[in-house]
């Protein structure tokens, strides 16, 4: 018996007893359970390889978090050096020293 068959089963009883305490709770299951594997199927991850699938995608997007980080990483430092030269190449002027920066 199939869950589709399994719901129909357990809604016409709920139909037939007025719907107890128990029945309620697996028509909730079965019907969790069938709209689960509809989404899994409709997304193509419903073989023996979709934990695989999965694991994978995990990974790819645990590096571009890593990559993503360390291009701000990056870029952070870039503002401070450019941050700091500038701000040396102030001092310089300042102390008249500007025969240094050619």
């Amino acid at each position: 018996m199939n869950r589709q068959d399994m719901l129909a089963g357990l809604m016409a009883q709920a139909a037939g007893a007025g719907g107890d305490l128990v029945t309620l709770r697996a028509i909730i299951e079965e019907a969790s359970e069938l709209g689960a594997e509809r989404v899994l199927q409709r997304m193509g991850l419903d073989d023996e390889h979709a934990h695989e699938d999965l694991s994978q995608l995990r990974e790819l997007l645990a590096a571009w978090r890593d990559a993503k980080r360390g291009a701000w990483r990056t870029l952070v430092g870039w503002v401070v050096s450019g941050a700091s030269a500038l701000l040396l190449i102030g001092l310089a002027v300042r102390l008249g020293q500007a025969g240094l920066l050619r």
